[in-house]
């Protein structure tokens, strides 16, 4: 995710995420998602997601009448694009406040531990990788 998109709000965020798990789908499949699971309205719905593919975020395509929406880029690039940019600008580029509220605000799982764990072990890998 490149540095250049427009910033997103949560409920662009939300809907993105849910396109990300069930595309191809309908304006009205993630409007009914939405309007349970937030109260949004389907109009809301519909401007966000054209407000979404404008910013390059969404693509869309007609089918039988209908158009479809897909995500441009993997919901795991977004979400390390969307923490990128959340430790760069808000953290100062330092994830030491963030690790530090998973300490102080847990609970952290044992299984989320453990992933953590593996993280750190991944960078200590990349750090010898790159001194050589």
């Amino acid at each position: 995710m490149t540095g250049s998109k427009a910033a997103l709000g949560m409920t662009e965020i939300d809907v993105l995420r849910y396109i990300g798990d069930h595309y191809p789908t309908k304006v009205a499949d993630v409007a009914e998602f939405m309007a349970r699971a937030s109260g949004q309205a389907r109009t809301t719905i519909l401007t966000t997601m054209e407000r979404l593919r404008e910013k390059g975020y969404l693509t869309r395509k007609k089918l039988n009448g209908v158009y479809h929406y897909s995500p441009k880029v993997p919901t795991h690039d977004l979400l390390c694009g969307l923490v990128k940019t959340f430790v760069d600008t808000t953290l100062g580029g330092s994830v030491s406040p963030f690790v530090a509220y998973l300490s102080e605000n847990g609970p952290v799982s044992e299984q989320e531990l453990d992933q953590l764990k593996q993280l750190v072990r991944d960078l200590e890998q990349q750090q010898k990788g790159s001194r050589k």
